[in-house]
């Protein structure tokens, strides 16, 4: 028997096939936003640590004098000359109070007491690309000639950020293995109601000879299709939302302290497309799955 070019006619569209559209456009979207989520979270990690990395900051903090300013002033001029003497720091430059201020807003508000705390002093040192600074040898050297200095050389926040960033990843693709098994078990159970409401049609396919894989091949093709289609178009809500939340901070929206842009790069946005494309090699194998196996259960 060969219907092989129609196979994917012997099925007509449900009339109530709407729901099932809708739970897997609605599973792909969310799908989507969790692949986005990972990217994001992936590219600002990235971010943080390479504006991180190859850099230290020296604190001065307020000596306990009468004159706090003129200690500061003191020390943050000796770490200066050891930071510059450093082999392997290409440039040192102390924060000005602004930019400190501008630092600890975020934190504890713009109020006019701000600028009246006992603030550290910030000296930000940059490191030749490639060069070893010896930390310890620095330390002391700072200890020596500013005794209120502090090295931090970030190790310990880019770790953190390595880490959040791979939680925020590896939960991402577990809500997206969920959902792929939320999507197999939603075609499986579609195909085990279509076989039912097809019964008659393919009882006589049966009995005109058409073989198990034939039948099978019109459930995958029908279920394929639609899930594509649908997933499709969760996925293109998801790049409308990832879209419009990049765009607020062109309508002048400011973005909120502590949170990296939601938005999605242009360039990133084609990672979405993996949704719909998975979506429907995962419908197309569990619809012949299903059949097959329902096939042997009644012939």
């Amino acid at each position: 028997m060969n219907l092989g070019r129609n196979a994917n006619a012997i099925l007509p569209r449900e009339k109530g096939a709407a729901p099932l559209d809708i739970v897997i456009a609605i599973m792909a979207f969310l799908a989507a936003l969790a692949l986005g989520a990972s990217l994001i979270a992936e590219r600002t990690a990235l971010g943080w640590r390479a504006g991180l990395s190859d850099r230290l900051t020296v604190q001065i903090v307020p000596p306990a004098q009468d004159a706090p300013g003129a200690g500061l002033d003191r020390e943050t001029d000796a770490a200066l000359a050891v930071l510059r003497a450093t082999p392997g720091i290409a440039h040192a430059a102390p924060l000005s109070q602004d930019q400190t201020l501008a630092l600890v807003q975020p934190w504890i508000g713009s109020d006019a007491l701000v600028a009246e705390l006992p603030l550290p002093r910030l000296i930000d040192a940059t490191i030749t690309p490639g060069a070893q600074v010896d930390l310890a040898a620095l330390t002391h050297e700072l200890k020596k000639a500013a005794p209120d200095s502090l090295v931090d050389d970030h190790a310990r926040w880019i770790s953190r950020l390595k880490a959040l960033a791979e939680a925020i990843t590896w939960s991402a693709y577990g809500i997206l293995l969920l959902i792929a098994i939320a999507t197999a078990a939603t075609v499986a159970f579609a195909t085990r109601a279509g076989l039912e409401a097809y019964h008659e049609i393919v009882a006589l396919l049966h009995q005109m000879g058409a073989q198990s894989r034939f039948i099978a091949r019109a459930f995958e093709r029908h279920y394929f299709v639609s899930t594509l289609g649908a997933s499709l178009v969760g996925a293109a809500l998801a790049a409308l939302f990832f879209a419009s939340v990049g765009g607020l901070e062109f309508a002048g929206v400011e973005a909120v302290p502590f949170l990296p842009p939601l938005g999605l790069r242009l360039a990133e946005m084609p990672w979405l497309l993996l949704v719909p494309a998975v979506s429907g090699i995962i419908a197309l194998a569990t619809a012949r799955i299903s059949v097959l196996a329902a096939l042997r259960q009644i012939y």
